[in-house]
């Protein structure tokens, strides 16, 4: 009896040192409520580390929530943040599309402050490189902040979004022009849209279509449209995506998206995996990402209340920051062509 009673001790004490050796990890916080948790960016030289959907950033900066020519939604998530540069590319952007007839951009998610996985959505966005512009047209006036909460963006397909091609009382040729004045910028590495509007794009677009080879197809996609940009200058330990193949992109991958493939549903009983982010840690992202985490706070986001600066004021913030770093400027793509007629 005293044997069995030692054993069965020394098997509890065995297993009462096995769950201390393994609670420090299961004890690791979620590197998604880290970054979500941080209100400012970490001071310093704009940097990104690591991979879109696994890494983090320096120096960052927010756009403002009302520029002369685009405005941002859903204010209250605090994912106004990007890489300086990207933050000149969007208000670049807005101007330029603004003069190829598109009335100005709605701006979704950018990034977090200091990047990082996202307490929710996205998978990437974490390096202050990836940014959602609505395909929804800026109306004529300031939405107020309910309105950015809840108005819901537009989808270019048919059936409400159920079809797998566009809606052409929906698509106009200003968003074929918006398309392909972003991809126009040297820094644009990929724009991802629905499979429907590449379809749209290979069949519509004509004269110059290597542009299109940057449009890339993905899940999702038809509310908005995603500007990837590359690594960029003074980001050594930025991890870029594979280049894009060449061509057009009209061919067989494309096809691909039209068979059933694609949007087959899983197999009964198969557990789906979760989502990375909510099992992600600090062990899993860039070491340098610790250090951005424990950085000082640099300057915080422009306040919800829209901003009240004429558009002079507003507009060169982004532009600024690039240029006291030190980094070549956006490169010039000159005039946006003249829109096509509306059908």
């Amino acid at each position: 009896m005293r044997l069995t009673t030692l054993l069965a001790g020394l098997a509890a004490a065995a297993l009462a040192a096995a769950a201390l050796v393994a609670a420090p990890a299961s004890a690791e916080p979620l590197a998604k409520d880290l970054f979500g948790a941080k209100r400012t960016p970490a001071a310093g030289a704009p940097a990104a580390f690591g991979f879109y959907s696994k890494g983090c950033f320096s120096g960052g900066v927010a756009i403002a929530t009302d520029g002369p020519t685009w405005q941002v939604m859903r204010l209250s998530r605090n994912r106004m943040w990007g890489h300086p540069r990207m933050i000149a590319l969007i208000e670049d952007l807005s101007q330029r599309a603004t003069a190829g007839g598109w009335p100005g951009l709605l701006v979704g998610d950018i990034s977090q402050p200091r990047g990082g996985p996202m307490l929710s959505g996205h998978a990437s966005h974490q390096i202050g490189l990836d940014a959602d512009i609505w395909l929804t047209p800026m109306p004529n006036r300031r939405l107020t902040v309910e309105e950015r909460e809840n108005t819901s963006a537009i989808s270019v397909l048919g059936d409400g979004g159920k079809s797998l091609y566009v809606d052409d009382r929906i698509w106009k040729p200003a968003h074929a022009e918006l398309l392909r004045a972003a991809a126009s910028y040297g820094e644009v590495e990929r724009l991802l849209v629905h499979p429907g509007i590449k379809k749209k794009l290979c069949d519509t677009v004509t004269g110059d279509r290597s542009w299109l080879g940057k449009v890339r197809p993905y899940w999702g996609h038809h509310y908005h449209f995603h500007i990837r940009m590359a690594c960029p200058p003074g980001s050594p330990g930025c991890k870029g995506q594979e280049k894009t193949p060449a061509g057009d992109g009209c061919g067989a991958d494309l096809a691909w998206w039209f068979t059933d493939e694609p949007w087959k549903p899983a197999k009964p009983g198969t557990k789906p995996k979760p989502p990375a982010r909510d099992i992600m840690t600090m062990s899993s992202l860039p070491d340098a990402c610790k250090a951005v985490l424990a950085a000082d706070g640099g300057a915080d986001a422009p306040s919800i209340k829209l901003a009240q600066a004429a558009p002079a004021a507003v507009m060169p913030a982004a532009a600024a920051v690039v240029a006291a770093t030190g980094l070549p400027r956006l490169p010039d793509i000159g005039p946006v062509p003249e829109p096509r007629p509306q059908n």
